[in-house]
């Protein structure tokens, strides 16, 4: 992923830890540099694979993070001062949430037609490494694989206009909601996309489309493993999966039929879906077919919905469907 720009800041708590200081670089990163694309590769990979929250920019701002950005697009203001304008405000919001101090990385890049402005503060552990003369010495190394605070900004979305309406992407682990609270409201960002409960209900459109076609096992899995392909797919490009382009995946002899399922249905989901990791790996069809019977069910409906007596070899279904039940009532 080219890199248009980068520099790094620095934040450090005060003796009396009220506040967090900040020591500014004076000018970007050299361009050409073979250590910094790795340590964003790293940064952005370990990125994409956490639970974040998606939003836009409030509209109507005067100042703030969206001003800032947009300056700097403008070429009102270079990359080193517009990061470190944003940095001191940074330090500002976080003095009450933040004990410990790390190296705060902007960068600007590109990946073929889209560019995005990320950002992530990484905090630095000790090691050990060897010198020129083959000794071990303490290294200090950067730790790529926690991240305290990050987000990402898809520029070429925003500047789009109204058409996009989650073009910016936030850490919100469960453990840091407070943070979380203080990033979303530095960045200026209101959330539209609750990326995890999306992500159920597009799995359960999912379900209830692989029931409706009433599809053999070895296609139900097929289009499951092509479903979640797909999804972790965009997962790792840290970008949403999209109705359309899904429905081509999941079926490419009718490219339209799942989209024009979740329409009809009304399910409610947006455009755009930001892929939610913990709800897809908790996302698995269990599928038999066997004398006359045929049994299709997601596997997080096992131990609720639908138990399982090994001993017996006996399933237990708990909550049967609607249209079964009403075609058990009236068999006779």
């Amino acid at each position: 992923m080219p890199l248009l720009q980068s520099i790094v800041h620095r934040l450090d708590p005060t003796l009396d830890g009220e506040r967090l200081s900040v020591t500014a670089a004076s000018e970007p990163h050299p361009q050409e540099s073979a250590a910094m694309e790795t340590l964003v590769g790293e940064l952005n990979a370990t990125y994409n694979t956490k639970p974040k929250g998606w939003g836009r920019f409030v509209d109507g701002q005067a100042q703030g993070f969206a001003h800032e950005l947009r300056a700097y697009l403008d070429e009102a203001q270079d990359f080193a001062a517009f990061t470190q304008t944003l940095t001191e405000r940074l330090s500002t919001a976080l003095a009450e949430h933040l004990s410990v101090g790390g190296y705060l990385l902007f960068t600007h890049q590109q990946q073929g037609e889209t560019q995005t402005l990320f950002l992530a503060l990484v905090h630095q552990r000790d090691g050990i490494g060897l010198n020129a003369a083959h000794h071990a010495e303490p290294a200090a190394q950067l730790n790529t694989r926690q991240l305290t605070l990050s987000a990402r900004i898809n520029l070429t979305q925003w500047q789009e206009g109204e058409a996009a309406t989650q073009y910016v992407s936030f850490l919100k682990d469960r453990g840091g909601k407070k943070l979380a609270e203080v990033i979303a409201q530095w960045l200026g960002v209101e959330e539209g996309v609750d990326a995890p409960a999306e992500t159920r209900t597009l799995l359960k459109a999912f379900s209830d489309y692989v029931e409706k076609e009433d599809l053999e096992d070895e296609e139900s899995r097929e289009k499951t493993d092509a479903l979640v392909g797909y999804a972790n797919e965009q997962l790792r490009r840290g970008e949403p999966m999209t109705l359309d382009e899904l429905s081509e995946v999941v079926d490419e002899k009718q490219p339209k039929a799942f989209y024009e399922h979740i329409r009809h249905a009304d399910y409610g989901l947006a455009a755009e879906i930001p892929p939610d990791k913990r709800t897809l790996n908790q996302f698995r069809r269990f599928t038999g077919r066997a004398g006359g019977v045929s049994i299709s069910f997601d596997s997080h409906l096992l131990g609720s919905s639908v138990e399982y007596d090994e001993s017996a070899d006996r399933l237990i279904i708990k909550q049967v469907p609607k249209q079964l039940k009403e075609q058990l009532k009236h068999r006779d």
